[in-house]
């Protein structure tokens, strides 16, 4: 009997286990499904703000989210390490360790609360802060509980860096800023790689009563929120108590703009990014990365002030648009949509805007004739009048030359030759190549949309884009490929085959006739002034003088400008060749200023990267740039030179409109002999160094001096 007993005592042991077993099982997946089934929101962050820089990372412009936030995406590998360990040491002591709940800190929250009977002190993690940000909740017990268990949830699914980043991604700063690099840009106008000490404890302070501490509404909230903060750091030994007190006398910010240069060519490399589905951020609903645009902005900004010091002697309601294109890459080196903004139609991107293109599609009729034989340069071609069934076509001047040669007849635009040219190749065939190469057919203001002999003469609709493409594969030898708005373009197609238009021996006989073409007004030939480019241009004047175009290629660059009204009136007289060809010779003047002209573009990519450190905080705004302070940079540490030294001061540099004058704390730096300002610290500790330029134009810089000792 006994023996049965511990038999069946043996099994029921076992069965109870092996219950048990299972019950955990079941409960575990139970947790998994449940997991799978209601992950946590982590595509919240996907509408976050986007930032176009340049191809030098330079800033350009930063779009707020669609609810109008400026939420920007971290990297732990841009924020100042001190600021990181900061953060973790107030917030979160054992972040690096934990699950997503923090047991200790909760059973010591929950003792405080139980025995005070009030909340004494937060359990929350980082995990469990960045679990509510993603799913804002009333502040309960059962909302707590929610949180931990996404807690989990996030530490499953994303590595301590990535918890951070979305942290530091979406935590609230005041008003519409949420993040730190939106915070840092609002307050301090650069990115969060570099903080000073003061500049740290407030965006500590800030998330934890954003609207109460906010710098610019409530200063004296902030200023004590900051300096119980430096208090904190220091007693963390994250700051010395010498600096902390020296970094509460310190000022607090103002709200500084968001960068906003480049206004439609941002919006064109926003478009290519929103429409470019191979994005990994798009596919798993991450916040987009900061955008690598192809844009230069030094060429962009020396655009705009051409275009703008050019529409000062127009009439008040003239635009220009320009575009300049690499021909290796086809990558867009500068865009301007518009002269101004506050003129009439200048929120409009004209270089979108589809116009009669004139004589501009000239060199690529007869690009086509040359290849099929029809012609060759010194073929002689009539210009006489001529009557194609109704259809009339008269030269400008409304004379006619007789027999001329084909690239006399290019040089100078005649329009009955050209019109004949296409007769013989066909208006269909033309199109046709026209739209193979990207460039759609806008045919308007005819019975039918079947191609005509008026395309000769611009009877479509282009738009300097268009025009651009097509100038830019008659400079690759008539290979033609599409326009590159951002670096992931131009690494993703890299050498991707093209569309051919026209022979290269075709292409290169076309740049030679346009390269002899007669120059503007007041410019010597290239062939005579020295290191002057050599430009391979065409004009054109859509009917009516509602459209001045002049289009060229030179030095590996491609370049198109347009001038008109934006509502299409006619301006009478306003030709290609008086109103847009001496701002395109204009243009490739600061092509060949601003970007190395003979070096490949894989050379210069090299050096971009190169510069990029040396210019990642520069930014440009046109004719109103305050100074640029070269050395010392923001933030800088320096060295308090012994008083034996050879030269116990430092020189100041910097650049700006006319002579610079420079003060210390608001004091005037003397300058040496040779004119320069050379500045000697009175001793260690924070100074604010100002430059001034001849329109009173100021940019300062906070530096720090420290002793030898």
């Amino acid at each position: 009997m006994q023996a049965n007993f511990g038999i069946w005592a043996k099994v029921s042991r076992r069965g109870f286990w092996m219950k048990s077993l299972a019950g955990l099982a079941g409960f575990a997946l139970a947790l998994v499904l449940l997991d799978q089934v209601f992950p946590p929101p982590i595509e919240k962050a996907r509408s976050g703000s986007l930032i176009v820089t340049d191809v030098n990372g330079i800033p350009m412009r930063a779009f707020p989210t669609e609810e109008g936030r400026w939420r920007l995406r971290a990297d732990v590998k841009r924020i100042d390490p001190l600021f990181l360990d900061a953060l973790i040491a107030v917030e979160d002591e054992r972040f690096r360790s934990h699950w997503g709940v923090d047991l200790p800190a909760v059973i010591r929250a929950s003792g405080q609360a139980i025995s005070r009977g009030r909340i004494v002190s937060g359990a929350s993690t980082i995990t469990m802060q960045t679990a509510r940000l993603l799913e804002p909740r009333p502040r309960n017990l059962g909302s707590k509980a929610i949180e931990m268990l996404r807690a989990f949830q996030l530490e499953r699914r994303l590595s301590k860096d990535e918890i951070l980043e979305l942290y530091l991604t979406l935590t609230p700063y005041g008003g519409n800023l949420e993040g730190i690099r939106a915070a840092s840009w609002a307050y301090f106008g650069r990115e969060p790689d570099r903080l000073t000490d003061e500049q740290i404890a407030l965006l500590l302070a800030l998330p934890q009563s954003p609207e109460v501490r906010r710098p610019d509404l409530k200063p004296e909230n902030a200023l004590a929120a900051r300096s119980l903060l430096l208090d904190r750091l220091v007693a963390l030994n994250l700051v010395p108590e010498e600096r902390a007190k020296e970094a509460k006398a310190l000022p607090l910010p103002g709200r500084n703009a968001f960068p906003g240069r480049a206004w439609h060519a941002t919006e064109l490399v926003r478009d290519a990014v929103y429409h470019d589905e191979t994005t990994q951020e798009r596919r798993h609903g991450m916040p987009l990365k900061d955008v690598r645009s192809t844009l230069d902005a030094g060429l962009q900004d020396a655009l705009e002030r051409l275009m703008a010091e050019e529409a000062e002697h127009l009439e008040d309601k003239v635009q220009l648009s320009v575009m300049v294109i690499e021909i290796e890459t086809r990558a867009v080196r500068a865009m301007v949509g518009s002269a101004d903004r506050e003129r009439a139609g200048g929120w409009i991107d004209l270089t979108s805007a589809a116009r009669s293109p004139g004589s501009t599609l000239k060199p690529f009729i007869y690009g086509l004739a040359f290849d099929d034989g029809q012609a060759l340069p010194d073929t002689f071609i009539e210009d006489l009048p001529a009557r194609f069934n109704t259809y009339r076509p008269e030269n400008f001047d409304r004379s006619f030359r007789g027999q001329v040669r084909v690239k006399d007849a290019l040089q100078h635009s005649l329009n009955v030759p050209a019109v004949l040219a296409l007769e013989r190749i066909g208006p269909e065939r033309f199109a046709s190549a026209l739209g193979q190469s990207g460039v759609p057919l806008r045919i308007y203001g005819a019975a039918t949309k079947d191609p005509g002999l008026a395309l000769a003469l611009g009877g479509i609709g282009m738009t300097v884009q268009d025009i651009g493409l097509l100038y830019a594969g008659l400079g690759d030898g008539g290979l033609m490929k599409p326009l590159n708005w951002t670096e992931a373009e131009v690494s993703r197609r890299g050498d991707a085959a093209g569309q051919r238009f026209m022979s290269e021996s075709s292409a290169q006989e076309i740049l030679e006739i346009l390269k002899s073409a007669p120059t503007p007004s007041g410019r010597m030939p290239s062939s005579l002034t020295q290191g002057a480019p050599e430009i391979a241009f065409k004009t054109g004047t859509s009917y009516g003088f509602r459209d001045a175009w002049a289009a060229g290629v030179a030095r590996g660059y491609a370049a198109v400008v347009w001038v008109g009204r934006a509502d299409g009136a006619p301006r009478p007289g306003e030709t290609g060749r008086k109103a847009a060809l001496p701002v395109l010779f204009s243009v490739f003047d600061r092509v060949a200023d601003k970007l190395a002209p003979d070096t490949s573009a894989e050379d210069r990519l090299v050096a971009v990267k190169e510069q990029a450190p040396k210019y990642a905080m520069a930014r440009f705004s046109g004719d109103d740039d305050p100074p640029m302070i070269l050395f010392p940079p923001e933030n800088a540490v320096l060295m308090a030179k012994r008083a034996d030294h050879p030269s116990p001061g430092y020189v100041l540099s910097g650049r700006g409109n006319g002579r610079l004058n420079w003060y210390v704390n608001g004091a005037p730096i003397d300058l040496d002999a040779a004119g320069a300002p050379v500045w000697v610290p009175g001793g260690p500790g924070f100074y604010r160094l100002s430059a001034v330029d001849e329109s009173g134009r100021e940019s300062r810089v906070s530096v720090r001096v420290q002793s030898f000792d």
